[in-house]
């Protein structure tokens, strides 16, 4: 976790940095959940003039992979152990009281592809890395949380389709060009064009209250209230389990 702006003390970098593949533990979620509680608490105490100029975080890695998803083994083995930590912090990141920006530089699959989309803005790598939801391939259904993050994101039903059904790996222009990335940089402008979408939005959450944080929470109301709910049935909240086995 490091301050990498030297006009505003309140944006924070935080890498990924768990084995190569940044794949999705209980351990590596509360390191997560554990740096943004630390963000958190240095945003609390930053001097008023410093807090006026707001705040943004950037997530990024190093390497082929931004993340490759869930531990699948784990996570099945885990259950709710696992999922309900791994969708708070979902439900964190989209939230969060700052603008937050994910600097994309490789592959982003499944579990780190939704991480990305909880992001306010996404900036990938253009020359290398797809972002794909390709549960379909791993014969995984998604369960509620997970399906909702990816419908806040991705409203053209085209998209959805080809991202969700038919499982496409995106390069990083498709995935501007389907518009759910924002923009496709070369590797070598991914940090520095990360710094300057978080410097530009910083101010929005001048004073560093918590109106970014509540006007994300009822514009993703849905979603956060899937998320928080939690649980791994696939068919669950909406008595659908019960409908389908009548189809």
């Amino acid at each position: 976790l490091s301050q990498p702006s030297s006009k505003t003390p309140g944006i924070f970098l935080l890498e990924l940095a768990h084995s190569d593949e940044n794949r999705f533990t209980i351990e590596f979620v509360q390191e997560i959940t554990h740096a943004l509680d630390r963000i958190d608490e240095i945003l609390d105490t930053l001097p008023p003039a410093q807090a006026e100029l707001g705040g943004a975080l950037i997530t990024t890695s190093k390497g082929k992979f931004y993340s490759n998803g869930l531990a699948i083994e784990a996570a099945i083995h885990q259950g709710d152990a696992f999922y309900l930590p791994y969708m708070r912090m979902l439900a964190r990141i989209l939230t969060f009281r700052v603008a937050t920006v994910a600097a994309i530089n490789g592959h982003a699959f499944a579990g780190g592809c939704m991480f990305a989309l909880a992001h306010d803005v996404r900036v990938m790598r253009s020359d290398k890395g797809w972002m794909a939801m390709n549960e379909i391939q791993l014969g995984i259904p998604l369960i509620p949380g997970m399906a909702a993050i990816v419908r806040c994101k991705i409203n053209k039903p085209d998209v959805l389709r080809n991202c969700v059904i038919a499982g496409k790996k995106f390069t990083a222009q498709e995935a501007v060009d389907a518009g759910f990335v924002d923009m496709a940089v070369s590797v070598e402008d991914l940090d520095s064009a990360a710094l300057k979408y978080a410097e530009q939005m910083a101010p929005l959450a001048k004073g560093l209250t918590e109106v970014m944080y509540l006007i994300k929470a009822e514009t993703y109301r849905d979603t956060v209230e899937l998320l928080l709910r939690g649980g791994t049935n696939p068919a669950g909240y909406i008595g659908a389990s019960k409908l389908l086995a009548k189809l």
